[in-house]
């Protein structure tokens, strides 16, 4: 399959039948990275009809050209720094905490604006960590690190695209799920017709309707994929 994807959530549905053997299973849930991991969250939880929720994590940019990472912090306190980046540039540690004060910030703010209920209890549960792509995988190696910590049973890292090197990364720590790996790759938005910014009241929209999904479905029989 080399044809790019519709929009995040046509990404979604065909991830989900990647991941038809964890549907309807009371151990698995779909955390997604907003914004744009939400809709491809979204179209797999509905399929799969287990609950979503949302993983925040934040870029860390370089000052002065904050469009290329560093690194990403997470929701649980997590940071992750690529230090090849951090030496090559020969950044200092006043810079780099600045970055992360500043990002503190919006990775609060956006808790406060997602959040509806308290966090999911992952211990011991099967967590598909999800996104729209990955590039360098900054903001996923900080997910990885946060939920660590909360000792899953198994983490899956799921997503539409990702470059052969940073697959290859990720599956050498967790399984990981990919429909695209491109040898040839330049950005994960080259792979979408649609990839316009999804928005907070569209993050905020799908989880609704996520939980509403999940809840009038506990007791239906599984889906076909």
């Amino acid at each position: 399959m080399s044809s790019r994807f519709a929009n995040r959530r046509e990404a979604g549905r065909a991830l989900a039948k990647k991941l038809r053997h964890y549907a309807f299973r009371s151990d698995v849930s779909v955390l997604a990275l907003p914004r744009g991991g939400v809709p491809v969250g979204y179209e797999i939880a509905i399929r799969l009809q287990v609950p979503l929720e949302v993983f925040v994590v934040r870029k860390l940019g370089v000052p002065g050209h904050e469009e290329f990472a560093m690194g990403a912090i997470a929701s649980g306190g997590a940071c992750y720094l690529n230090e090849q980046v951090v030496n090559q540039l020969s950044l200092s540690r006043e810079e780099i905490e600045a970055v992360i004060e500043q990002e503190k910030t919006e990775l609060e703010r956006r808790e406060n604006e997602y959040s509806r209920r308290h966090f999911f209890e992952v211990r011991d549960q099967t967590v598909i960590l999800v996104d729209d792509g990955l590039a360098t995988g900054s903001s996923m190696r900080a997910a990885v690190d946060a939920l660590r910590r909360q000792e899953p049973r198994k983490i899956i890292v799921a997503v539409p695209v990702t470059p052969p090197d940073t697959y290859l990364e990720f599956q050498a720590e967790v399984e990981t799920i990919a429909i695209q790996i491109p040898s040839r790759f330049f950005a994960v938005g080259e792979w979408y017709d649609d990839f316009s910014q999804t928005t907070d009241d569209e993050v905020r929209e799908l989880l609704q309707r996520a939980e509403t999904n999940f809840r009038q479905s506990a007791h239906l029989a599984p889906p076909v994929l």
